[in-house]
């Protein structure tokens, strides 16, 4: 029987706790952040007075692993074990009563107040409560919508060139996320900017929306996210970090010997080897140390699609701004394009800077061609030289599904989504809808969603209606199966759909 709370050390301790079974409860929370003091002491003592559940606690930003394995992105946030259920941010009436759910000393139809618990948690839920309803709260503030706050911070993200949002000072770091980019900094030699997000809760908030990135420190380079901790870490040991410096001119370009490269070049007699290059513009194998196994399994990603961008995480979850950007570029021109985590493979990440001569990611290719990194896009973006060279390559921006779903609702005063055709509707539904518009003499058009994958699974979010059929009128939703059978049985259906 727990009598006092276990502070864990490791994921791999938590997970022996959790075999032992029973009721359990998980405490994250961090030093700074008093919202979770507060709930520690409510947590404390409910543990006193609830002795056959383990109670855990975890310093969230000192054990990276157990927050990330339950998606922790603010404190303080606890987990249940038993019936798996979450309490985020600081509320003590429902901590309370969430964990005499979970420990089984309360039914699921009642609630805990101040009475039903024990001698120590009742007076200290109260007294918390009361304590936190006296304090100054900060509403969270959405940067989207407040212009006021998105101006600041723009000035704050373009105010150096290089700028970290982080918990403390270079100085002082309050977290150790944020100590490690520091250090990481220092030891590139950058000089870089800083903003104490404990400092100021408004802009604390407010950057989670602005950056759309839930967590500190931040990165920025001239401008635009890099990431946050894990990412910083990861480009520096590639010496991506460096190069990305480099190539936008904040950190001379040398080698150990303290000797610029460029100089060095230009002293040095290269062979006809070092020239030479594939014929899509890749350096040759035998060039700069490329194998030919490599230099084939690159060609062969690259040829995988017509367009193809390396980058930092996927499209859907993007793990540095530049890559967030380029991918923002090819949906904005409506461009299908294929991609490639170079997080998750080494070689491939180190190899194609020498394939492709260029430093640094995100990488375009069109057709076997390399286009270039972030920077080149947007210039080519906003020359219009993007859409002209991908039409001159055959490759037409695809019309975006939504106006895709928006022609095909259109396409006929009444239009029917089924499984099937009319002549041999696919389920039962269908069938009955069409039965009904034949009865009432309604001529309708029709599309069968077996036939697209696409459509079939688009138009559930277009209409927000999760099956089939689905009957539209000049436009608009009318109802599925059932709809459709009770206006047919009233006599509505003619007369609302004849309008």
């Amino acid at each position: 029987m727990a009598t006092s709370v276990k502070d864990l050390q490791s994921k791999a301790e938590l997970d022996g706790v959790l075999m032992g079974g029973g009721p359990a409860i998980l405490h994250f929370w961090a030093e700074w952040c008093q919202a979770s003091k507060q709930m520690d002491r409510v947590f404390s003592h409910l543990c006193t007075d609830t002795p056959y559940a383990k109670f855990l606690r975890v310093e969230a930003e000192q054990q990276p692993e157990i927050s990330e394995a339950f998606s922790v992105s603010a404190v303080p946030y606890f987990v249940f074990f038993k019936v798996v259920d979450t309490l985020e941010g600081a509320n003590p009436s429902e901590l309370a009563n969430k964990v005499s759910k979970v420990s089984g000393s309360l039914s699921h139809v009642s609630s805990a107040t101040p009475a039903t618990l024990g001698m120590a948690a009742g007076m200290t839920v109260i007294e918390t409560v009361k304590e936190m309803n006296e304090s100054p709260q900060v509403d969270r503030i959405n940067a989207r919508t407040n212009t006021g706050l998105k101006g600041k911070l723009q000035q704050l993200v373009d105010s150096k060139p290089i700028f970290l949002f982080m918990k403390g000072t270079p100085d002082q770091p309050r977290c150790g996320f944020s100590r490690k980019v520091v250090e990481v900094l220092k030891e590139v030699g950058m000089e870089f900017g800083s903003f104490d997000i404990l400092s100021d809760e408004e802009v604390r908030e407010g950057m989670k929306e602005f950056s759309n990135w839930p967590s500190f420190p931040q990165l920025y380079c001239k401008g635009e996210l890099l990431g946050g901790c894990d990412i910083t870490l990861e480009m520096h040991q590639s010496g991506e970090l460096k190069k990305v410096f480099e190539q936008h001119g904040l950190l001379s370009n040398t080698d150990n010997a303290g000797e610029s490269i460029v100089e060095k070049a230009a002293t040095q007699p290269k062979s006809e080897a070092e020239f030479s290059r594939s014929d899509n513009g890749g350096i040759a194998a035998d060039s700069m140390g490329i194998t030919e196994s490599l230099k084939s399994r690159l060609e062969t990603i690259i040829k995988s699609s017509p367009i193809l961008l390396f980058m930092n995480g996927t499209p859907e979850e993007p793990r540095c701004g530049f890559s967030v950007k380029a991918v923002e570029i090819l949906r904005e021109e409506g461009l299908e394009f294929g991609s490639f985590n170079i997080l998750t493979d080494k070689e491939v990440r180190e190899g194609l800077k020498t394939y492709s001569n260029w430093s640094s990611y995100p990488q375009l290719y069109m057709k076997d061609e390399f286009i270039g990194g972030s920077d080149i896009m947007i210039e080519m973006q906003k020359s219009g030289e993007l859409k002209k060279v991908s039409a001159e390559k055959g490759m037409m921006p695809k019309e975006s599904l939504e106006n895709r779903l928006k022609h095909l609702v259109n396409s006929s005063p009444l239009m029917l989504f089924m499984k099937g055709t009319p002549a041999a509707p696919r389920c039962g539904f269908s069938s009955k809808v069409v039965n009904a518009l034949r009865e009432e003499g309604l001529s309708f058009g029709y599309f069968d969603i077996l036939s697209d994958e696409e459509v079939r699974q688009g138009l559930k979010t277009y209409s927000n209606w999760p099956t089939f059929p689905q009957v539209y009128h000049k436009g608009e939703l009318i109802g599925g199966c059932d709809i459709v059978l009770e206006m047919h049985k009233s006599g509505e259906l003619k007369s609302t759909l004849a309008e």
